[in-house]
């Protein structure tokens, strides 16, 4: 498990360190200034179709997108998966520019800095990275994901009976049925199918277990140990809520970018 600096630090960077974050700084400016531009070649494209009978979605223009940019990843050594969620966020974006681009009344105004304070686990949360579903019969919730709502299956990292990975564009959803293990039959049996976690993306799981670690007692834990799996990411839950019945769990891709761990997915459900 990676050891991060502790939540509130402060350590001085070396000479070197300073020198390269400055030259990310520009660089950031600089994947800045090009996204600019790239908005706002989509607002003259949405003055276009505004007079045209151009639709505003274009399946097979986001598929070409989509699939030429990730080979082009993949010709400059970039993750494809990687560029993938970047350009799907560019392409939610150019979206809403269009639609957004006909409305009469002003954009909201905002700031860089966020109102009030913000705290730890606000800092180093990115995404939803999945979100596990524990069902009572796992082939009729396949066929319903799949075959009625267009969802494709996934290979995860290490397949598991009982455990089935959906996605569709961004969005991954886990389908564990009671044949994944008694631990999970015995979460079904007590409170049916349904949501059982949420699993968010962090930067660094180490400082994040450590910093709702300290809001909580031994005697009131709120979250588990930290799990590693065979790729190296590292995975942490908390406890069930009672009060929406939902568990969060905390995955820092510190491995390969590949699919969802079966490993991880059973963890969260002996803390159930």
């Amino acid at each position: 498990m990676s050891t991060p600096d502790s939540p509130g630090s402060t350590n001085e960077p070396s000479p070197a360190l300073a020198a390269l974050r400055q030259r990310i700084d520009e660089l950031d400016r600089q994947l800045l200034d090009i996204l600019a531009q790239r908005l706002e070649a989509c607002h003259e494209v949405a003055r276009i179709k505004e007079h045209s009978d151009t639709p505003i979605i274009q399946p097979d223009r986001v598929r070409e997108v989509v699939t030429s940019r990730r080979q082009y990843a993949i010709n400059r050594s970039v993750d494809p998966d990687f560029a993938e969620d970047i350009m799907r966020v560019v392409l939610a974006e150019t979206h809403r520019i269009e639609i957004a681009g006909r409305r009469t009344d002003a954009a909201p105004e905002k700031s860089a800095s966020p109102e009030g304070t913000r705290s730890a686990i606000d800092t180093v949360s990115t995404r939803v990275d999945h979100v596990v579903i524990a069902v009572e019969n796992l082939s009729t919730a396949v066929d319903t994901f799949t075959q009625n709502l267009g969802f494709h299956l996934e290979h995860p990292s290490n397949s598991h009976p009982g455990i089935a990975v959906i996605a569709a564009g961004g969005v991954t959803l886990v389908l564990v049925g009671p044949e994944a293990g008694p631990q999970v039959a015995a979460h079904i049996a007590h409170h049916g199918s349904g949501i059982h976690h949420i699993a968010i993306e962090v930067l660094n799981a180490s400082y994040t277990h450590a910093t709702l670690n300290s809001t909580s007692s031994a005697l009131s834990p709120i979250v588990t140990d930290v799990v590693t799996d065979d790729h190296g990411h590292e995975q942490f839950f908390t406890l069930r809520d009672p009060a929406s019945g939902v568990q969060l769990g905390f995955i820092a891709r510190t491995g390969h970018r590949v699919g969802v761990a079966t490993q991880n997915i059973l963890e969260g459900f002996k803390s159930s």
